[in-house]
């Protein structure tokens, strides 16, 4: 694995590991600012953290090294693109799983 993909790697863990803490902090604050008399009610779910631009290139690159090059090429034609920065960032969770789809055979 190259330098750049490791520190991809590490940003991505590090991003949800500080959604995690935000997650947790939100609870703890909303489980201890309640009435004493009132039962807590849990925090609602968490939003999905967005896929950032980085994330989901790390993520196609290593497709592509995977063989993938012309599949990646076509979901990026799919999506009306011809490069990833042209990609609406609303698409990325999208895309990401239509490229983790992909399969030899």
């Amino acid at each position: 694995m190259s330098k750049m993909s490791e520190m991809d790697a590490t940003i991505k863990e590090l991003r949800d590991i500080a959604a995690s803490i935000n997650d947790i902090a939100n609870y703890l604050t909303g489980l201890f600012s309640a009435d004493v008399e009132h039962e807590a009610e849990p925090a609602p779910a968490a939003p999905e953290p967005q896929l950032a631009f980085e994330d989901v290139r790390a993520i196609l690159a290593a497709k592509s090294r995977d063989g993938f090059t012309a599949q990646i090429r076509a979901l990026l034609q799919r999506y009306g693109a011809q490069k990833l920065s042209e990609i609406d960032p609303v698409n990325y969770k999208s895309l990401v799983a239509d490229a983790e789809g992909l399969t030899h055979g």
